[in-house]
């Protein structure tokens, strides 16, 4: 493919066609189409599928190539344009495009970068960025970046993977950056980094009619992991008239949903796990091992918002760590809410640090029975507040003995290594380290937020990070000839992240980049450090300046005989 090409050509690379919708419409099970360079201005619908026997259609850019399908002027075409359409379509890949541009102002038009719809599956979308898919009505309709709806009872939307994409700058009215919504199951959305939209990040849907058997009205049984979720705020969304209530991540009548590994920040509310709709629910969703700070609202909230909504049943939330949430200041805010309609929950082993004047938790609602909360460390830059039953509680003792709860909790300084700049990680010494409770690997998961053994000794700990005993600057003093490596911020990064080290002795230094298969990427530093803290940035380029593709890399500080090492994962 080229846009200097011809539909009338053969095809090959010497002799390429023109379009991509003329490519596809040619492709077969098993044919890979190469697609170069160039702004292709039109809106792509697959009308052929692969085939399990013959393998799948991929459309893919061409080594070092990095098309555009842009949708300026194509906006409002039909009730449901997307740049890229799959409907009833199965074993396609789509990998490696920008898409961008479709707009709308009327409210009946809904655009979306990319729709997958009725009875399609085994669908792989990876290494895409999507952005400036707008629905721009002054306060009705929708759009969105990724929008997978399983709408036929005849046959849910299953096996799709969407990894390693990019969602960003997107004006959704009342919809949603990724979505899933109706009759949607066996999927895994990975990787992927979701920013600067005005409505809610990544979303698992039931209940709305969108499939038209209400038992099969759910998305189900997947995997939302190790994507990160920033600057997602509804205030600046006409249709929200400035209230504060865009989720990062969000379980809306899901089922049987595993979030895990994610960081949200900087959203209205991290997470929420719920049902929109009266007499529905949300049940089985695990959120474990996820980090979320600096979120404008709250941390997380459960349950149903108000007395008109659903419930949420049978949900574990364990083993994350909170800070500074309810950053905004704003009234109902604080790190964990309970709000209407929860049974049979557990909240377990998770961190949950709240600024001065922001409750670490509210349970304000009545409507709820069997929710357990245990094993969790509180601490608060201030004085600590717990609402309970419209009850405030400003001792933990107080709030133990009254409410029956965390016989087992604490409140103490957790001594996160550098929460300031989104380093919630633990060190050696800190107090929830073999505190929290083993539960089940099937809850608590096998691995930590930086995918590190779960349980490192005997017991887990506390948060969403496992103490590995690298040394961090809290146990320095019994280590003192010792560097220290710090995790890098942001870590999955697509553009740069920042890597920390501290030399306590003066030697020479070596920071340098491997990438899975121990070759040398980059060297960063080589050169005598003094006793002190330094900070490099990689921005993902090799020594020859060329930017390198995606997947897991690692980071070695060598000073002297000693030496430390982690590791980072890139996404494009």
């Amino acid at each position: 493919m080229n846009p200097n090409g011809d539909n009338s050509n053969d095809g090959s690379s010497e002799s390429p066609w023109q379009t991509i919708q003329y490519a596809i419409d040619q492709a077969a099970a098993g044919d890979i189409i190469y697609v170069r360079d160039g702004v292709y201005n039109e809106l792509v619908e697959f009308h052929n599928s692969g085939s399990e026997d013959g393998g799948y259609i991929t459309l893919t850019n061409d080594v070092d190539h990095a098309p555009i399908i842009d949708g300026t002027g194509l906006g409002e075409s039909s009730e449901e344009p997307g740049l890229i359409r799959m409907q009833h379509i199965e074993y396609v890949k789509v990998i490696g495009f920008e898409l961008r541009n479709l707009t709308t102002m009327n409210d009946y038009i809904f655009p979306a970068g990319i729709w997958v719809v009725g009875e399609s599956h085994h669908i792989e979308i990876r290494d895409m960025l999507v952005h400036h898919i707008e629905q721009n009505h002054e306060s009705d309709g929708g759009s969105h970046g990724i929008a997978v709806y399983g709408t036929s009872a005849a046959q849910a939307i299953h096996d799709v993977i969407i990894d390693h994409c990019e969602v960003r700058d997107c004006a959704l009215s009342w919809s949603e950056s990724l979505v899933l919504n109706g009759n949607v199951t066996d999927f895994v959305i990975s990787n992927n980094r979701v920013h600067d939209n005005n409505n809610i990040g990544i979303v698992c849907i039931g209940h709305e009619e969108t499939c038209p058997d209400p038992e099969l009205d759910q998305a189900r049984n997947g995997i939302v992991a190790d994507n990160i979720v920033y600057n997602i705020d509804s205030r600046s969304n006409p249709a929200y008239q400035g209230e504060a209530s865009a989720d990062g991540f969000y379980s809306d009548g899901g089922k049987n949903i595993i979030f895990e590994r994610n960081i949200a920040y900087q959203c209205n509310i991290g997470f929420e796990v719920a049902s929109e709709h009266g007499n529905k629910s949300t049940s089985g969703i695990i959120v474990r091992n996820n980090f979320l700070f600096d979120n404008h609202v709250v941390g997380l909230a459960i349950g149903g918002y108000d007395e008109l909504r659903g419930e949420a049943f049978d949900c574990h939330i364990v083993n994350n760590t909170f800070y500074h949430n309810n950053a905004d200041n704003i009234d109902w805010g604080a790190e964990f809410l309970q709000n209407f309609y929860c049974h049979d929950n557990t909240i377990r082993n998770n961190i949950f640090y709240s600024r001065s004047g922001t409750p670490l938790l509210i349970n304000e609602s009545q409507t709820g029975e069997d929710n357990s909360f245990d094993y969790n460390l509180y601490y608060s830059a201030g004085d600590p507040i717990w609402i309970w039953d419209s009850v405030e509680y400003s001792a933990f003792q107080d709030f133990q003995t009254s409410v029956g709860q965390e016989l087992f909790g604490l409140y103490s300084d957790p001594f996160l290594i550098d929460p300031g700049n989104g380093d919630l990680h633990l060190p050696t010494s800190s107090p929830a380290k073999e505190r929290g409770q083993n539960l089940a690997t099937e809850i608590i998961g096998s691995t930590d937020i930086d995918g590190d053994d779960r349980i490192i000794n005997v017991i887990v700990d506390i948060g969403a990070d496992e103490v590995s005993g690298i040394v961090s600057a809290e146990n320095v003093d019994s280590q003192c000839d010792q560097p220290i490596l710090f995790c890098a911020f942001p870590n999955p990064f697509a553009d740069q992240t920042a890597i920390r080290y501290r030399v306590e002795k003066r030697g020479v230094a070596s920071l340098q980049i491997f990438n899975i298969s121990g070759q040398l990427v980059k060297t960063l530093v080589s050169n005598t450090n003094s006793a002190g803290s330094y900070q490099q940035t990689w921005d993902g380029a090799n020594e020859s300046g060329e930017k390198v593709g995606p997947g897991v890399y690692f980071y070695c500080l060598t000073v002297g005989d000693a030496a430390q090492t982690r590791k980072m994962a890139l996404i494009r």
